[in-house]
């Protein structure tokens, strides 16, 4: 009842609303349990809507609404690897992971059910789209290094296995991270994440000779105290220490 004494009017859903309203419940579903022990009836309790009315929205049953669900989740992960083109590479990828990693942080089950595979529901489409994130994550890191597009995308194939390496990487990481009972702290999960992909940019710099121009630029951009420089700062006394190798 509101304040009047009369009930609130009921506003009826659009098609897009409601459809967003279900894949918002699933996705809460997903996020806390495995795929396959989601059904439809939850789904539908949680949105407190009838049985049939999902089905009207998802006729597919299930695997229809677990790859829209999935699609969902795909379109916010690519959007945390979105980052306007300005300041230092290593603060475009902080926040970055930031994102990223608040969203493993939200949809721990659910993230781990994705990657890890195995799932009743995984289908040869729903592995098509966790690429789709992952390539796209990667563009648009080597789009950030400037590095020059060719026919096979931005970057040279050793350039690109880099960075498509620590894609894999910071997935990886962020299931141990879950599997560790969230720790360390994020702040610190994400700065060694930064700190990696700063190694393993500089590790193939060494020897391809685009990764070493946009390694050159992307340093260029750096502050003089930022990321780049506390990081070497923390290399050299450990490097030191074995003598023989400087």
């Amino acid at each position: 009842m509101s304040s009047s004494g009369t009930a609130p009017a009921y506003r009826r859903l659009s098609v897009h609303e409601r459809r967003s309203q279900l894949l918002g419940h699933a996705l809460g579903l997903f996020a806390n349990r495995p795929p396959e022990d989601v059904s439809l009836d939850d789904v539908a309790v949680s949105a407190g809507v009838s049985r049939p009315l999902v089905y009207r929205y998802f006729p597919g049953g299930k695997q229809q609404l677990y790859e829209a669900a999935l699609r969902s989740a795909a379109d916010q992960l690519e959007q945390c690897f979105a980052e306007p083109p300005t300041g230092p590479l290593t603060t475009r990828l902080a926040r970055a992971l930031d994102r990223y990693l608040a969203f493993v942080d939200e949809h721990d089950a659910g993230f781990m059910a994705l990657l890890q595979g195995g799932s009743v529901v995984e289908t040869s489409r729903t592995n098509a789209i966790v690429d789709e994130v992952r390539r796209d994550a990667a563009e648009q890191i080597l789009s950030h290094l400037e590095a020059e597009q060719g026919s096979q995308g931005h970057g040279s194939p050793r350039l690109r296995l880099a960075v498509r390496t620590w894609i894999s990487a910071v997935e990886a990481a962020s299931l141990i991270w879950l599997d560790e009972g969230k720790q360390p702290p994020l702040p610190e999960l994400r700065d060694w994440l930064v700190d990696h992909f700063v190694a393993v940019l500089t590790a193939t710099a060494a020897g391809d000779p685009q990764a070493a121009a946009v390694t050159r630029r992307a340093l260029a951009l750096e502050e003089p105290d930022g990321a780049v420089t506390q990081l070497v700062r923390r290399v050299l006394p450990v490097v030191a220490d074995s003598g023989h190798l400087l």
